[in-house]
């Protein structure tokens, strides 16, 4: 039986659970679901996180996402990114089939980034922050619970990106539309 009510999953969280279900038993992805809705039809950057509520908290179990689309709609973005999370986030090793039933979802739907040329355009409830500089480059979502000031959302980018602390870098701004 899940730990987790899943009778109330949007659309793109119940796409990434059933991609990472079935990845995780099959190692396989689902195909698109068809038709698609409305909201999975366009073309977007898509962030896919997964939680963990085993052991009584809430706590990261994997998050992949893009910048700008690399597939032919949010769907697709959200398969790809969703195995991903599972699989690859470095930060984790892979999500095994015994934990399925104590993950929890959520999609973000990315805005197109646009350059920030003051820090009073910034909100880290509204606005995810991408910082570069060079080659680096650190992405932050926005509305985090732990982040409450525009300087401690950049500063986790920064430190995300390994860029030093006063080095220059090139700030842009994205919203969401967050999906749970």
């Amino acid at each position: 039986m899940s730990a987790v009510d899943r009778s109330g999953e949007s659309a793109p969280v119940a796409l990434a659970r059933q991609t990472v279900e079935q990845f995780t038993r099959q190692g396989t992805a689902p195909p698109v679901p068809d038709p698609l809705p409305p909201e999975l039809a366009v073309e977007a950057a898509t962030c896919v996180s997964i939680k963990t509520l085993a052991g009584g908290a809430k706590s990261l179990r994997g998050c992949i996402g893009t910048l700008d689309p690399t597939c032919a709609n949010a769907a697709l973005e959200i398969i790809e990114n969703a195995v991903k999370a599972a699989t690859q986030d470095p930060r984790f090793p892979p999500i095994q089939p015994r934990e399925l039933p104590d993950l929890v979802y959520s999609v973000d739907i990315l805005s197109t980034p646009e350059p920030v040329t003051d820090l009073s355009q910034l909100d880290p409830i509204r606005y995810g922050v991408i910082v570069r500089s060079g080659f680096y480059r650190g992405v932050l979502l926005p509305n985090l619970e732990t982040v409450d000031t525009v300087e401690e959302q950049l500063s986790i980018a920064m430190q995300k990106a390994s860029i030093a602390a006063g080095q220059t870098v090139d700030i842009l701004r994205f919203e969401v539309v967050r999906y749970t």
